[in-house]
């Protein structure tokens, strides 16, 4: 039998005598097994993403997983061949084929991440026969296959709906005509109505809802990770970042996709440094695919010392910038879906700037953070608001942290997955009689 949290190729759950032609020959020997010896009734989660990396889905998607492991089931994870193992009770990792040999998917939609849809997709019609699993757990556009499949089999479908796919390809060109958008708007109505739950980032519950109204949805509220860190890890941090003075610190962490908003913030520096001059602003989660780096106004502020650009980091490594940071901002311009940084800084303890979008309404109210207007002058404003006042800071602060400690703890997040889980298998036994 496999060993838990194994690498696999997509192949070696076929049958050992037939194999794999997308992956022939660059499976390791030990990877060679049976469809007999995987047991039977596991949980199929597809993730058409890096996994492990330290990045938004693959984030959500781990945290899943570990909850799952608490719980007892078993799960298979169908993945892209990228990443890095991860040891957690239950969990067998099969990697679809690699035929161009990527060693990076960027983030957001890429010509390479449709690519590796492609055998992950084979894989995936491989893998799914009758009586193996009890559910198929599909993130994102693996979704579509997935319905596919789990209608012809009599399975479960669970859609974890990350994003709006609709939402995010009518904003490209020349995708963003109106009949355009609207086939993809029905595409992912016939997908919500094969699903036999929904279950999306915060936020996007609204959306489906409007689309398919009878269908069964959820909403994620992922655990907060304690931004607890000790000061000499902070003044190193500190140093690190050339900060040789008290100034206070605005800190952004996430990706750099142009809907995160980072040019209205980066554009309201100037402002903020004419009012606080030794203010310095931090940004976490440089791609040099995005080409923020190269822009004129990000070079100058770097150069003079009011902006700093660092690289995605480590998930462990963040609990020091976030002590770190006098302000937390979240300077997000669109998107139906809530980015699971804003769960973290809520849990730091530091006041928050948002933009008032209704994304950051699933979470986040007056009382706990400044919302603002998705525009330049409106975010310099919230972040002087909160620098100007220490004391209301600090109340913001605190009230965003007890949020964190009494809605957003790891054991609430199991029973969530556990009552999600409940409803598929009540959900589909529905549909069976």
């Amino acid at each position: 039998m496999t060993q838990r949290g194994e690498r696999l190729s997509a192949g070696s759950t076929l049958e050992a005598s037939v194999p794999d032609p997308l992956t022939a020959g660059s499976a390791p020997a030990h990877a060679a097994r049976g469809v007999a010896e995987i047991p039977a009734r596991r949980i199929l989660v597809v993730a058409p993403q890096p996994f492990y990396e330290d990045r938004g889905t693959p984030i959500a998607v781990r945290q899943v997983l570990q909850a799952l492991g608490e719980l007892g089931r078993s799960v298979d994870l169908l993945t892209f061949p990228i990443g890095s193992d991860l040891n957690i009770p239950g969990l067998n990792i099969i990697r679809s084929a690699n035929p161009l040999g990527f060693r990076r998917v960027p983030i957001g939609l890429s010509l390479r991440k449709v690519v590796l849809d492609v055998p992950l997709t084979w894989a995936l019609q491989r893998l799914v026969v009758p009586g193996r699993y009890s559910c198929i757990h599909a993130v994102e556009e693996a979704a579509f296959p997935a319905a596919l499949l789990a209608h012809r089999h009599d399975i479960p479908l669970l859609y974890d709906m990350q994003s709006s796919l609709a939402e995010q390809l009518a904003r490209l060109d020349p995708l963003a005509l109106t009949s355009t958008s609207r086939v993809l708007n029905g595409l992912e109505s016939w997908l919500l109505r094969r699903s036999t739950v929904v279950v999306t980032s915060a936020g996007l519950a609204v959306r489906v809802r409007s689309m398919v109204p009878e269908v069964s949805v959820r909403e994620w509220h992922f655990p907060s990770a304690p931004a607890d860190s000790t000061p000499l890890a902070v003044q190193s941090l500190r140093e690190e970042l050339g900060l040789s003075g008290p100034g206070p610190v605005v800190l952004y962490s996430g990706s750099f996709e142009t809907y995160q908003g980072l040019p209205e913030l980066i554009a309201a520096i100037p402002a903020v440094r004419e009012r606080v001059p030794n203010v310095t602003f931090v940004l976490v989660g440089a791609d040099r695919a995005n080409g923020l780096l190269s822009q004129e106004a990000a070079s100058r502020l770097m150069r003079s010392g009011a902006l700093r650009i660092v690289e995605r980091q480590p998930r462990e490594a963040m609990a020091a910038y976030l002590a770190l940071a006098d302000v937390l901002v979240s300077p997000r311009a669109y998107g139906g879906n809530l980015p699971l940084k804003v769960f973290d800084y809520l849990a730091a303890g530091r006041p928050i700037v948002a933009t008032d979008i209704p994304t950051h309404r699933t979470v986040l109210t007056e009382d706990r953070a400044v919302l603002v207007a998705p525009r330049t002058d409106a975010i310099a404003h919230g972040i002087l608001s909160v620098l100007g006042d220490p004391e209301w800071a600090q109340r913001l602060g605190t009230a965003a942290r007890h949020y964190a400690q009494a809605h957003l703890g790891w054991g609430r997040f199991v029973g969530s997955v556990e009552a999600l889980y409940a409803e598929v298998e009540r959900n589909a036994g529905v549909a069976r009689a």
